[in-house]
């Protein structure tokens, strides 16, 4: 089965438990192949969740036979050193400071500001004390910025 077909299938998964799949990485060889899912809810995700959804994926991959050969599947959260891809993933970053780029007009601006509230597809941040309101759909690159 092509990697698109997989990726859809493990996609139908994730989102019946709930979840959002953030990315579907495939890595080794013909010996060993790696399966790499990353997923995330508007909550967070547990280590709970990620064995509840590997041992569905499991049961897909084994009855399909999706993928031939031995295989690893490692289920996890994306962490917070990846870009955050949809907006159901901004909801539990709220008062958490961030690095935006977005398209402003014809140009890409670059903030680094505090998230202070989500409304609709709109993203509100505080930067020196002023209030930006960035649309989700303007968001080139957005990052959680871990404050020590």
């Amino acid at each position: 089965m092509e990697k698109q077909q997989i990726y859809s299938r493990i996609e139908e998964i994730v989102k019946a438990h709930g979840f959002v799949l953030i990315d579907l990485a495939f890595r080794g060889d013909h010996h060993l192949r790696i399966v790499e899912v990353y997923l995330d809810g508007e909550k967070g995700v547990t280590t709970d969740d990620c064995a509840e959804v590997s041992r569905s994926i499991n049961e897909l991959i084994q009855a399909e036979n999706l993928i031939e050969g031995n295989y690893r599947l490692d289920v996890s959260s994306p962490g917070v050193d990846r870009p955050l891809k949809f907006l159901i993933q901004y909801g539990k970053h709220v008062n958490r400071k961030f690095e935006i780029e977005y398209n402003d007009g014809e140009e890409v601006k670059k903030l680094i500001g505090k998230l202070i509230r989500v409304e609709d597809d709109n993203l509100f941040f505080t930067e020196k004390n002023s209030e930006y309101k960035i649309n989700f759909s303007n968001i080139v690159k957005a990052k959680v910025l871990i404050s020590l």
